[in-house]
């Protein structure tokens, strides 16, 4: 047998061929060997020596390694393709052949809003933990929702508030947020309730970010034409948390999730504004890519999530 033949290289002292295939794959979809070893919870030395070993036993060169860049060589791209197809099919051999039974394990990285994510959403979350002990999470808050490259954050899937517009993602529409109009008691010590959406305009306004900014738009629950707001706002933000901690203190006035506000109202520290009208209800997403083949974990933690989180935000927002 030749020295430097796979056989010879893949021996019983280094990592199994699927751990290596997968680590090549993963710093080719991450773009660098930190981002993988990061992703994989390993070192980047760790991940260089894996490298280096699938080169050695191909006897070619898979990446071409700069400073800052990495470019895959003509043999690793066939590498990649190849080792994406054979990971797939092995996947799906392994799951027909232990059934679907068997207890999933392993790493799911999961984007959720900053506010929804911190509150509303821990308790599917922990039913879903304790349900599969051998599955481990990495819960990951962000509101911005230009996040599109899944693959190469090596997210597996996200919550999203708001639309999802990308054509490369499987979304699946699990319900709607109400919005309500909400404002301080000592906002209007000197100054009347507003009875109607022309009222808001002289009224000190405080915007987020995410969803509107210097306009909104009212509807009447009884179905009325719409009215359109111009606003130009005293406080602007990004966080759901800052707009309702502004509201209460009395900055001004704003729209915010219902499932949020809620409380704050029935305690007497906001007011619900012209009940009546309200902005248009955000969507709530499961949101992730596209793929012939789904790991366990993740099918059933969006199984889990599109039973629970409907009756989670009606209970919320009643």
């Amino acid at each position: 047998m030749a020295e430097n033949s796979p056989e010879t290289l893949f021996s019983a002292n280094t990592p199994d061929r699927l751990e290596l295939l997968r680590t090549f794959v993963r710093i080719v979809e991450a773009g660098s060997l930190s981002a993988a070893a990061t992703q994989l919870n390993t070192t980047q030395p760790t991940i260089s020596r894996r490298l280096k070993t699938l080169e050695q036993a191909f006897g070619v060169r898979l990446l071409h390694r700069s400073t800052h860049h990495l470019r895959l060589s003509e043999a690793g791209e066939r590498c990649y393709a190849g080792a994406k197809q054979f990971l797939t099919q092995w996947d799906v051999f392994a799951s027909d052949l232990t059934g679907v039974d068997r207890e999933p394990e392993g790493l799911l990285r999961i984007i959720a809003p900053h506010a929804f994510g911190q509150d509303v959403l821990v308790a599917p979350l922990t039913e879903f933990m304790q349900l599969h002990p051998r599955v481990t999470i990495e819960w990951l808050l962000h509101d911005d929702r230009s996040i599109r490259d899944f693959i190469a954050e090596g997210i597996d899937c996200a919550i999203q508030v708001g639309e999802v517009l990308d054509p490369a993602m499987v979304r699946i529409r699990l319900a709607e947020i109400p919005r309500i109009l909400i404002g301080a008691p000592a906002l209007f010590a000197s100054r009347p309730l507003p009875a109607h959406p022309d009222d808001l305009k002289t009224l000190p306004w405080l915007a987020l970010q995410t969803f509107y900014r210097n306009q909104i738009t009212l509807r009447h629950v009884t179905g009325q034409p719409q009215i359109q707001l111009p606003l130009t706002p005293v406080f602007s933000t990004d966080s759901l948390y800052a707009l309702r901690s502004a509201a209460v203190k009395g900055l001004g006035i704003g729209i915010g999730s219902s499932w949020l506000m809620n409380q704050d109202i029935k305690e007497g520290r906001l007011l619900r504004l012209l009940p009546e009208w309200e902005a248009e209800p955000l969507p709530v997403y499961l949101v992730y890519p596209y793929a012939k083949y789904y790991p366990a974990k993740l099918r059933l933690f969006i199984e889990l999530m599109r039973d629970k989180i409907p009756a989670i935000i009606r209970s919320a927002t009643c």
